[in-house]
């Protein structure tokens, strides 16, 4: 699957680059073209005015038990998101987005299971991952902000300068994207979203289906009290569905167990 299963329309293999080895990075001018040709986005994203107060706070949609956790019912558009936990909850960030009809990205996240985001509802053919984006992945990440909806962004462990995420969320805020930065640090996100996995349903001693994935979650923002809930997913019907099954303001006791499922 993959980047391979990037269709036509929407992002598309003529619109941006397929991930793959380092040699197969593109420079940032070729980048900055394609992203002109992604339909509906385009030059006339890049070039559309900054968005007024009263709009600021529109958000991406989120899987709905997400949603009641977030201080904005989703994820801001323009804003930067610091992510930190288990890589099921991205996928289902990615489901939402692109099945509600927006355009994402993946970079620097090879590893992250678009099976899963499929199940949860994503639409590959809106959905480009950059798998190996080269030396600079914030900038590869930064140029993408400028024609898509979402952008999740793998720093690899890493740390970004508080003068150039400034710079980064200027540019967001500017084009009405929203940047989701994992696996690293970001000074100054807006939100910071943790999730971590609390166990299992349906497997007994070595045998059995597993029903349902656990997962706890911590919103924290710039202001108020974090939020904090337990999420399960749920097969049904071919289809991973998300359930809130707590909402509460003390912390959820995380299990020691390692993530089955991306």
């Amino acid at each position: 699957m993959g980047s391979d299963a990037i269709s036509q329309g929407g992002v598309n293999r003529g619109a941006l680059p397929r991930g793959g080895g380092r040699e197969d990075a593109p420079s940032l001018a070729e980048l900055r073209r394609r992203m002109a040709a992604v339909p509906g986005r385009g030059e006339s994203a890049a070039q559309r005015v900054p968005l007024g107060v009263e709009s600021r706070r529109a958000a991406l949609p989120v899987p709905a038990a997400l949603a009641p956790l977030l201080p904005d019912g989703g994820l801001v558009k323009g804003s930067v998101v610091a992510y930190t936990g288990a890589s099921s909850l991205l996928a289902g960030l990615l489901a939402a987005v692109t099945e509600g009809g927006g355009h994402a990205a993946v970079v620097g996240m090879p590893r992250l299971g678009l099976l899963a985001a499929v199940e949860m509802g994503a639409q590959l053919r809106r959905l480009a991952v950059i798998a190996d984006p080269g030396p600079d992945p914030v900038e590869v990440a930064a140029v993408l902000l400028d024609g898509l909806d979402l952008v999740v962004l793998g720093l690899g462990g890493g740390a970004v300068a508080p003068a150039r995420s400034r710079v980064i969320a200027a540019r967001a805020r500017n084009k009405g994207a929203t940047l989701v930065v994992a696996d690293g640090r970001w000074p100054g996100a807006s939100l910071q979203l943790d999730a971590r996995i609390t166990g299992y349903a349906g497997l007994g001693r070595g045998r059995g289906r597993l029903r349902s994935l656990g997962l706890s979650v911590e919103v924290r923002g710039k202001a108020g009290p974090p939020r904090r809930g337990r999420l399960d997913l749920c097969p049904n019907a071919g289809r991973v569905e998300w359930v809130l099954r707590e909402k509460s303001a003390r912390t959820v006791e995380v299990a020691d167990t390692q993530e089955a499922v991306s």
